[in-house]
C-alpha cells in the first residue's frame, strides 16, 4: 500500500497536468449541454479533463477504485482498498462563462475516511493539498484555518437560501456573507483562514467535498454535515446531508444555531 505522501504527490501532479487540458478550453467558447434530471451542466472540457485524469491516475493505481462526477459509477470501487474520488472541473458553469474560480479536484479515501486530496485552480495558480499525516498546503506553505469563535460576524462562504431561518431554530447568525462556485475552493478558502466557515444544507456530492474537506481539516477546521455528524466516503450514496466547515469553537457555534433550544 503507498503512503499517503505518495498518493498525494500523484494527486497534485495529475490536477496539475489536467489543469492544462482546461485552460487550453476556457475562455475559447467549449461546447456544453445541461445533464438530465436538472443536474446541472457539463462541457466538453469537463470530459477531456476527467479521461486525461482517469489515464493518469488508474494507470499509476491500477487496483483503486474510481468515483468521479463525469464516469458512469462502478460498484467495484466499494471493495476497492482504496478509491479515487474526482470532479474534473468543480464549478463548471463558472468555467463556461470565464470565470477563474473553477476547480480541478481529486482524493484519495481508503475505507471510509480521505487520506489524500488536491485542490488544483489552473487560472488562478493555486494550488491546495494535504495528506492524512501532514499538514494542510497552499502552494506548499502551511496553512491555518482562522481563530474566530461567534456566529455573529464570522465571514462565511453559503448562498441568501442556506440564510432561512428554518435553517436556524436557534437564531439565524449575523454572518458576514459572500460565495465562490466551487464548493472544493470554498472549503479550501476556509482551510486558509481567509474565510472562517463554509454553510451548504443542499446535499452534497463526494467529489465535491472528499480532497478539499481533508484539506480543510488538516488546516485546522471541523467540517461535518449540516448536522454535525462525521463525514464519511466512498459510500453507495456518494451524498452527504449538507456540509458545515468552520474552527471548532465556530463550528461547535454554529452547530448549536441549527438546533432547537431545548
Amino acid at each position: 500500500m503507498q503512503a499517503p505522501e505518495d498518493d498525494l504527490a500523484l494527486l497534485c501532479a495529475a490536477v496539475q497536468e489536467a489543469g492544462e487540458i482546461a485552460l487550453r478550453h476556457w475562455r475559447h467558447k467549449p461546447a456544453h449541454w445541461d445533464k438530465p434530471d436538472n443536474a446541472g451542466p457539463v462541457s466538453e472540457a469537463d470530459l477531456a479533463v476527467n479521461d486525461r485524469l482517469e489515464a493518469r491516475l488508474r494507470a499509476a493505481r491500477p487496483d483503486y477504485g474510481w468515483l468521479s462526477e463525469e464516469s458512469a459509477d462502478d460498484p467495484a470501487r466499494l471493495t476497492a482498498p482504496r478509491c479515487f474520488i474526482v470532479d474534473p472541473i468543480d464549478g463548471t458553469r463558472a468555467f463556461i462563462n470565464g470565470e477563474d474560480t473553477f476547480s480541478i479536484v481529486a482524493g484519495i479515501s481508503q475505507g471510509d475516511r480521505m487520506i489524500a486530496g488536491a485542490v488544483w485552480l489552473p487560472a488562478l495558480n493555486r494550488l491546495y493539498s494535504a495528506h492524512s499525516d501532514g499538514p494542510a498546503l497552499y502552494n506548499g506553505a502551511i496553512m491555518q484555518a482562522s481563530a474566530t469563535t461567534h456566529p455573529d460576524g464570522a465571514r462565511a462562504l453559503t448562498t441568501a437560501p442556506n440564510m432561512a431561518a428554518s435553517h436556524w431554530p436557534g437564531g439565524v447568525p449575523d454572518l458576514k456573507r459572500s460565495f465562490r462556485p466551487s464548493l472544493a475552493y470554498r472549503l479550501c478558502l476556509v482551510g486558509e483562514g481567509r474565510h472562517d466557515a463554509m454553510i451548504t444544507f443542499r446535499p452534497a456530492w463526494e467529489w465535491d467535498i472528499a480532497a478539499a474537506g481533508l484539506i480543510a481539516e488538516r488546516g485546522g477546521a471541523r467540517v461535518t454535515d449540516a448536522a454535525g455528524a462525521t463525514l464519511r466516503f466512498n459510500q453507495p450514496d456518494p451524498r452527504s446531508a449538507g456540509v458545515i466547515a468552520a474552527p471548532p469553537a465556530l463550528h461547535r457555534a454554529l452547530i448549536e444555531r441549527t438546533r432547537a433550544a431545548s
